[in-house]
């Protein structure tokens, strides 16, 4: 008889629909009974699991996994505060490796409202200065080594990047060595004359000494395509280098004035850092790009060699037996060795069409200290 109960409750579970509201309901309510009757306490009702809750239960499984650690959730991207690494060597003295890569600019990216999405990107002087910032306080940084890996860019953003370096190397008093990559040329090679010794990896295309501006003219499409434009300005050259006209011989003249200028002062920077004379450095400033040989037997270079090669002369204008090579990079950034690369400000291959865009889309032209074949 004392199974009877049990055969009663057996029946009606056997009795009871498979599916439906009520199921939910009593399955609830016998888990509850389960609970007790294995010596639990029940203060309230239990809350089932639905489909929605799956990212809590993800989170929980998380958190409970992670133990004592620290988990950092990014749910909308924002550039964080540079970190140090050491990525080579041992010892208190410490060499910087900063980057130069891409197309140089003081343009950036815009913030991007997305969960999961990349940080925008840095303008390539701004993490520039904020590097160097970073460095002029630390007593253990001995030596810097500016590795460049850059076309070019903008005249006014190349100039500044030469004014930050030089800055610092004077009043740090420390050693500056450029080691060029893959291509040094044209602002990439302006920005490492504010070197004390510049090194070409031997695969390395360099020179490109002069400058550069490019207008579209897309009057004859307009034309075929029945499409006119009309401008009002305060004077007949105020829309010079217009995309919706040619332009005039006098407006050419005009532009050309500014190239000879600003390539006058890119001679200056040749002649004087590399310690030859104006007419040598304005022989070589054609435009012609070089080997790292080349640059060598044209002075333009001090040797032909690895990174390695570079730490090594940095640690011994420095003074210093042993160093360790940091770099500073934001978190997340995967930088494990010294051929990791910082982020660029703009990738090299949009070099060409976002320079385009911005001449059709109303920017206007540029002058350029660019390789641009």
């Amino acid at each position: 008889m004392a199974r009877g109960p049990a055969t009663m409750r057996e029946r009606s579970r056997t009795r009871t629909p498979s599916s439906g509201p009520g199921t939910k309901h009593l399955r609830g309510i016998r888990a509850q009974e389960d609970y007790a009757r294995r010596g639990g306490r029940l203060t309230r009702r239990a809350r089932r699991y639905t489909p929605d809750m799956r990212p809590l239960a993800a989170l929980g499984l998380a958190l409970a996994l992670a133990g004592c650690s620290v988990i950092s959730i990014d749910l909308t991207p924002r550039i964080r505060p540079l970190e140090e690494q050491t990525v080579e060597g041992r010892g208190e003295a410490k060499i910087l490796l900063m980057d130069v890569s891409g197309f140089i600019s003081d343009e950036g990216s815009g913030p991007i409202l997305t969960i999961g999405a990349e940080p925008p990107r840095v303008p390539m002087l701004v993490r520039i200065r904020e590097e160097l910032t970073k460095a002029a306080a630390d007593d253990d940084v001995r030596a810097l080594v500016l590795r460049i890996n850059s076309p070019g860019g903008t005249v006014t953003a190349s100039d500044i990047i030469y004014r930050e370096v030089e800055l610092f190397r004077r009043q740090r008093k420390i050693p500056v060595v450029a080691v060029l990559m893959d291509v040094a040329a044209s602002g990439g090679y302006y920005i490492a004359l504010a070197a004390d010794t510049i090194i070409a990896h031997p695969t390395t295309v360099t020179g490109s000494i002069g400058v550069i501006m490019l207008t579209v003219n897309a009057q004859g499409l307009l034309d075929k395509l029945g499409v006119s434009t009309s401008t009002i300005k305060s004077g007949p050259r105020k829309d010079m280098g217009s995309p919706f006209r040619q332009l005039t011989d006098d407006e050419r003249t005009i532009f050309q004035s500014v190239i000879d200028e600003l390539q006058a002062q890119f001679l200056k920077k040749v002649a004087e850092q590399r310690g030859m004379p104006i007419d040598r450095a304005r022989h070589l400033a054609d435009g012609r790009i070089y080997t790292a040989e080349q640059a060598l037997a044209n002075h333009l270079v001090d040797q032909v060699g690895y990174m390695d090669d570079a730490i090594l002369a940095a640690k011994r204008a420095a003074g210093v037996d042993r160093a360790r090579v940091v770099v500073y990079h934001r978190p997340r950034e995967y930088r494990a060795t010294y051929y990791a690369q910082a982020q660029s400000a703009e990738p090299r291959t949009a070099t060409a069409w976002s320079q385009f865009a911005a001449l059709v889309g109303g920017a206007g032209p540029r002058f350029l200290y660019l390789w641009w074949p």
